[in-house]
């Protein structure tokens, strides 16, 4: 299969190989699609669609017969070196229609809302919440959508929602004959009670995931570096936690363009995410789709239960902002409760954030640039501890 790919990607596309593999499959999945339907879905210009099919025509991965669709020896390739095959074709398109998945699905939501419930308590101290077993369901089929899902590496960074439990049960549903052994899943996560749990789980229900005890503050282990095709993240909700969590996510994934990072994060005041999307620029990512309030949670009061779903890809300037080891501070307690030196990477101006500082967030110091020269990129340089009751002192006395 990638020999047709190779064969095709002389066109040049900036999309990257991604956007071949994906038109083959919906060749696959929708035989005797038009063209232009190939072209919509796949988000090309239609003459660059068509380009790329004559590609895959001439290599024998394709034919114009009543529309295109695959030759034998294309549809024995995606499924046997993509692990096509076995699919339930019906529950795969069932899946892709809003109005139905839930039904579709309602035996498999029943065991993820029992599992759910079991699983280990919140620890609010590392921005922890629940979301709910249908949330967990949907972002395995979003992962599903994008084609991120059969025959892939997916990297869970941080799981407390079990999503990896979730994509595992999707992948038995979908692949009802069992024999479906290409898709794998990891998850990284510091919190041991989950990681037992998911472990148990999977071994329970021979579902395809292995589980790593890492504190993200701390670079990725070297084998696990650019293993991956995709991650899902939902991290703590401050400018640090995004940029820390995905730049984990970023280490972790192949070095390819257009591959899919699945962010979960708070819906926030216009500034923050002036700040957050010009991390995303700074870490040579794309926003590909954004989806308002995607994601419910139980309790999560504080983000009125809902979250929003950023579809991030890759490009070739990805780089993570966080390569090394993380000093900053990085869950919302922490830096509600900090005062932090950041020094301009341009100037070399040391500007203080949080606590009585300069600049309240560091999303504001870096809207607003650098005091001295304006810049926007900063090293954390010091940290330290403010207690409330001291706060609350100086707030007194400067009333």
């Amino acid at each position: 299969m990638n020999t047709y790919i190779e064969q095709a990607q002389h066109i040049r596309l900036q999309e990257g190989p991604q956007v071949i593999e994906q038109l083959l499959l919906e060749c696959y999945l929708n035989p005797g699609i038009s063209t232009k339907e190939l072209a919509r879905k796949t988000l090309l210009p239609t003459p660059v669609a068509a380009a790329i099919k004559r590609e895959l025509i001439k290599a024998g991965a394709l034919v114009q017969e009543r529309g295109v669709r695959c030759t034998t020896d294309g549809l024995a390739s995606i499924e046997r070196e993509w692990g096509y095959r076995g699919l339930n074709h019906s529950l795969y398109h069932d899946l892709h229609d809003e109005s139905k998945w839930i039904e579709s699905l309602k035996d498999t939501l029943a065991i993820l809302e029992e599992l759910l419930s079991l699983r280990p308590s919140v620890d609010v101290q590392i921005d922890q919440s629940k979301c709910t077993p249908e949330t967990s369901l949907r972002r395995a089929i979003l992962c599903l959508k994008q084609h991120a899902l059969i025959g892939k590496k997916i990297l869970c960074v941080g799981d407390d929602d079990l999503v990896s439990v979730s994509i595992g049960l999707l992948l038995q549903r979908l692949f009802p004959d069992g024999g479906h052994t290409v898709t794998h899943i990891d998850v990284l996560d510091i919190d041991e009670r989950f990681l037992t749990y998911i472990e148990t789980i999977a071994k329970e229900r021979g579902l395809p995931i292995r589980c790593h005890r890492l504190d993200l503050r701390e670079p990725l282990p070297e084998n696990l570096h650019g293993q991956y095709d995709c991650f899902f993240t939902d991290p703590p909700y401050t400018l640090q936690g995004m940029g820390l969590f995905v730049s984990r996510g970023m280490q972790a994934l192949k070095r390819e363009r257009g591959l899919p990072i699945f962010l979960s994060f708070a819906h926030k005041s216009p500034e923050f995410m002036l700040a957050m999307q010009r991390e995303f620029v700074r870490m040579g990512l794309t926003v590909s789709a954004n989806f308002p309030q995607f994601n419910a949670y139980e309790g999560a009061e504080m983000i009125a239960n809902r979250s929003q779903m950023f579809i991030l890809r890759t490009t070739d300037q990805s780089k993570p902002e966080y390569p090394d080891s993380f000093k900053d501070a990085l869950y919302t307690g922490e830096v509600k409760q900090t005062l932090r030196t950041y020094r301009c990477k341009q100037c070399s101006r040391d500007v203080y954030v949080g606590i009585n500082g300069e600049f309240a967030t560091i999303e504001q110091l870096k809207n607003e640039g650098c005091t001295g020269c304006g810049h926007d990129t900063f090293d954390m340089v010091a940290k330290k501890r403010v207690s409330p009751e001291r706060n609350e002192k100086r707030d007194h006395t400067a009333d």
